[in-house]
C-alpha cells in the first residue's frame, strides 16, 4: 500500500447505524414527507400527519435496543474513546424525552393542521416538525463542539418557520421574528466563544477541551476563559433565562399551540443538554466560575418568571398561553438549580441527575396542559384563563385531568411527581451548599402556588352562561389520555424517575 494510501485508509471507519438510528430516521421521515407531498393530491394530505406520527413512535422504539451499554461512533483513528457521537445513558434518556415529546405534538398538530383549514401548509409543517425533532435528537448524544452547535442549529431554525406559519397572521410574523433575532444573536456569541476555545485546545472533542483548558499558555489564558463565557451565554439563550427569556411569552402566543407546547418543552430540553454537556463533560475545570454564575441565573430566572405570571390578568386574550409561557420560565430556573450545583460537587453526576429527573416531569405535565389548552383553544379561541371557569361541569374529565397538571406543576399532592421533583432539586441545592438558593427557591415555590391554585380553582366554579360542548378529536384525546396516565403513575411510584434518570449518566 502506498503511503498517500495508508493515511486514507486510516480516516475510514464504520458507522454504527443502529447507535444514530433514531435522529437518522426522524430526518429521513421529514425528507419522505416533503417528497409524498408533491405527488398526494390535496384530499390525501392528512397522510402526512400519520406518517409523521409513526415516524416518531418508531423512532423512540428504536431507543430500546440502544439501553444495554453505550454505543460510539465517527471516532478519531487511534483513539476510540475521542468520538463525536455517544449514545450514552444520558443521551438515550434526553432522546426518550424529545421523542416523547414531539409526539405528543404530532399528536395534537393533526387537530390544530385540521381547524386550520388550510391556513397551515401541511406538509411544509410536518417536514419542519420532523427536522427540528431530528436535530434535538442528535443534540444529547453530541460529544464534539462542532456536532453540537449543528445539532442545536438544526432543531431551532425549523422551529422559527413554524412559529411564523400561520399565513396572514401579523401576531406570528412578529413571534418569529423576536424568537429568530434572540436565536441567532445566540448562535453568534456560541460560536465566537467556540472559536476562542478551539483556538487554545486545538480539539472540539469535549472531553479533549476538559483534559487541555487547564493546561493553556499562560498568554492564552484570557482568550480561553472569554471563550468559556461566551459559550456559556449564547447555551443561556437557548435556555430562555433570565434576563434572555424576553422572546418566551410573544413567540409562545403567535405559535400554533402544539408548536407553544413543543418550544416549552423540547426547546428547554435542547437548551439544557448543551448547557450539561459545556459545563459537566467540557469545561469542568472552570466550575468555580460557571457554578456561581448559573446559581445567580437560576435564582434570577425563576424569579423573573414567577413575578411574569403572577401578573397576569385572567380575563386578558390568550392569558392562558401567557401563563404557561411565563411559568415556562419559573420552571427554567428550577432546573439551573442541580447544573449550578454541579459546579460544587464532588459528584457532579448525581445533581445532573436531578435536572433530568426534573426535566422528565416536567414535560409530561406541561405537554398535558397545553393539550388541555388545545382542547379548550377549539371553542374558546381568546383561550384566556377566564375561559376555563366551570370546565368541570361541561368536561369534567378535562378538567380533573387540568387540575392533577396544575398540582403537579405547582408541586402540591396528589401531584406527587411535582412534589418529588421539586425536593430533588433543592436537595441538590442545599448538599452543594447553596443554602441562600434554596431559599430563593422555596419562596418561588410559594409565589406560584397562587397562580397554580387560582387556576385550578376556576375549573370547578359555576360556569358563566350555557357551556360549550364539542367533540373531542382522538388525536387531542390520546395526548391527554398520555400525559395523564404517565403523571399519575409517576405520582403513584416517583422513586422510577430518579431511577430512570441516575446511573452513570456519561
Amino acid at each position: 500500500m502506498s503511503t498517500l494510501a495508508q493515511p486514507a485508509a486510516s480516516l475510514v471507519q464504520s458507522v454504527d447505524w443502529l447507535a444514530v438510528a433514531p435522529p437518522a430516521l426522524t430526518a429521513l421521515a421529514a425528507l419522505a414527507v416533503l417528497v409524498a407531498d408533491l405527488f398526494l393530491p390535496r384530499a390525501r394530505k392528512p397522510l402526512l400527519g400519520r406518517v409523521a406520527v409513526a415516524a416518531l413512535a418508531a423512532s423512540a422504539v428504536l431507543l430500546l435496543p440502544l439501553r444495554h451499554g453505550d454505543h460510539s461512533t465517527f471516532c478519531v483513528p487511534g483513539h476510540p474513546g475521542v468520538c463525536s457521537y455517544t449514545a450514552d445513558h444520558f443521551a438515550l434518556i434526553v432522546q426518550f424525552l424529545v421523542l416523547g415529546g414531539a409526539l405528543l405534538t404530532a399528536l395534537l398538530s393533526v387537530t390544530a393542521l385540521t381547524d386550520a383549514r388550510g391556513r397551515l401548509p401541511e406538509a411544509e409543517y410536518w417536514f419542519l416538525l420532523l427536522s427540528s425533532a431530528a436535530g434535538a435528537a442528535l443534540l444529547p448524544a453530541a460529544r464534539d463542539l462542532a456536532t453540537l452547535i449543528v445539532a442545536l442549529e438544526v432543531a431551532s431554525l425549523p422551529a422559527f418557520a413554524l412559529v411564523g406559519l400561520r399565513h396572514g397572521d401579523a401576531r406570528s410574523t412578529d413571534a418569529a421574528l423576536k424568537f429568530f433575532l434572540s436565536s441567532v444573536t445566540a448562535t453568534a456569541v456560541s460560536l465566537m466563544g467556540v472559536s476562542f476555545v478551539y483556538a487554545t485546545t486545538g480539539t472540539l472533542h469535549l472531553t479533549e477541551i476538559a483534559a487541555r483548558i487547564q493546561h493553556v499558555d499562560g498568554s492564552l489564558q484570557t482568550l480561553a476563559q472569554t471563550g468559556v463565557v461566551l459559550t456559556l451565554v449564547g447555551f443561556a439563550f437557548k435556555t430562555a433565562a433570565a434576563p434572555f427569556h424576553f422572546w418566551v411569552p410573544d413567540t409562545y402566543v403567535g405559535a400554533p399551540l402544539p408548536i407553544a407546547a413543543y418550544l416549552s418543552v423540547i426547546g428547554k430540553a435542547v437548551g439544557f443538554t448543551g448547557l450539561i454537556l459545556v459545563t459537566v463533560v467540557a469545561f469542568p475545570g472552570y466550575s468555580a466560575a460557571w457554578g456561581p454564575a448559573l446559581a445567580v441565573l437560576a435564582a434570577l430566572t425563576m424569579t423573573v418568571g414567577n413575578v411574569g405570571a403572577l401578573r397576569q390578568q385572567p380575563t386578558r386574550t390568550h392569558s392562558a398561553v401567557r401563563l404557561l409561557a411565563w411559568s415556562s420560565v419559573g420552571q427554567a430556573g428550577y432546573l439551573l438549580v442541580p447544573i449550578a450545583a454541579a459546579g460544587y460537587a464532588e459528584d457532579p453526576q448525581t445533581s445532573i441527575g436531578s435536572t433530568v429527573a426534573y426535566a422528565l416531569m416536567y414535560a409530561a405535565v406541561n405537554l398535558g396542559a397545553f393539550a388541555v389548552a388545545a382542547l379548550v383553544g377549539r371553542s374558546r379561541t381568546r383561550n384566556r384563563v377566564a375561559d376555563y371557569r366551570g370546565l368541570y361541569a361541561s368536561r369534567p374529565l378535562a378538567a380533573l385531568v387540568m387540575a392533577f397538571f396544575l398540582l403537579c406543576l405547582a408541586g402540591l399532592p396528589p401531584g406527587v411527581i411535582g412534589l418529588f421533583a421539586k425536593v430533588v432539586v433543592f436537595s441538590a441545592a442545599v448538599d452543594a451548599g447553596l443554602g441562600w438558593l434554596a431559599v430563593v427557591m422555596a419562596v418561588n415555590v410559594v409565589v406560584a402556588l397562587y397562580y397554580y391554585l387560582q387556576w385550578t380553582a376556576l375549573l370547578f366554579r359555576a360556569p358563566e352562561g350555557e357551556p360549550v360542548r364539542l367533540r373531542v378529536p382522538a388525536p387531542v384525546t390520546a395526548a391527554i389520555a398520555l400525559t395523564a396516565v404517565l403523571a399519575v403513575a409517576l405520582s403513584g411510584a416517583p422513586q422510577l424517575v430518579l431511577r430512570f434518570a441516575g446511573g452513570s449518566l456519561f
